[in-house]
């Protein structure tokens, strides 16, 4: 199901034998697009710890009591290898994590996904510019914060379109399917979405995202009501409308 990660932040995590705190944040693969952890907010349980939950371990996002369910258990997450959470996530974190609860790495020695730890539709961009996640030396480069980028201008080869205000992700694989833009500073009171797989790079250090369709396109493609679940429908008017393939048709996927 396609949903508004910022509507998911702040959803209590639930795990198998009580609640381990709430949504703070989104770790993404920027290579791939995919959500690769929740951020939880323990409060004061375990404080000055950064915990993340891998997707292989949420469930599907309880809208109506505003729950991610987690299969752990809290003596699993508090006996959980120790995070610094000041501190960029590094691969060696990241290989603690998934040796200790037995989740699959989906990276390989090189740092391309594993086969099979793709959702269907993904396609694999080439590395963006930047700095590591947390602006530090030895984090995972690949790793950027929902909450960070939320704010990161957008522009067209011919100009600014506007900035972005949300993510949209298929909770099922946890891959992110759009960028929502507000485009309020040239079309008041606009939203508009843009798939990942459109954008032609992205500077971290300047907080600018590049992309193929030009204002004048953007100007006419169908509106996102945030107000509105995203249906099939009205994904296809809106690959239609730009002409390109529909990723749910891809070959293979």
């Amino acid at each position: 199901m396609l949903r508004s990660l910022k509507e998911i932040e702040g959803y209590r995590l639930d795990a198998t034998d009580g609640e381990l705190g709430r949504v703070k944040d989104f770790y993404f693969d920027d290579h791939a697009w995919v959500i690769r952890y929740l951020v939880a907010d323990t409060g004061d349980w375990l404080p000055k710890r950064k915990v993340l939950i891998s997707p292989e371990a949420a469930g599907e996002p309880d809208c109506s009591g505003r729950i991610v369910p987690v299969s752990l258990t809290t003596r699993q997450v508090e006996r959980s290898p120790s995070i610094d959470a000041d501190k960029p996530v590094s691969r060696q974190h990241e290989e603690q994590l998934a040796a200790y609860y037995n989740w699959p790495m989906y990276w390989s020695p090189v740092g391309i996904p594993a086969a099979g730890m793709m959702p269907p539709g993904v396609v694999l961009r080439k590395p963006t510019e930047g700095k590591p996640a947390g602006g530090e030396e030895g984090g995972d480069p690949d790793l950027r914060s929902v909450r960070e980028v939320i704010g990161y201008n957008i522009h067209a080869a011919d100009g600014e379109i506007g900035h972005v205000n949300d993510f949209i992700a298929d909770t099922e694989g946890w891959a992110i399917r759009y960028l929502v833009v507000d485009t309020r500073n040239w079309l008041p009171g606009k939203k508009v979405l843009l798939a990942p797989s459109w954008i032609e790079r992205v500077s971290w250090s300047q907080r600018q995202v590049q992309v193929v369709p030009t204002r004048e396109a953007v100007k006419g493609c169908p509106e996102f009501d945030p107000s509105t679940p995203i249906n099939r429908q009205y994904e296809e008017r809106l690959y239609d409308y730009y002409g390109v393939p529909r990723y749910w048709e891809r070959p293979g996927d």
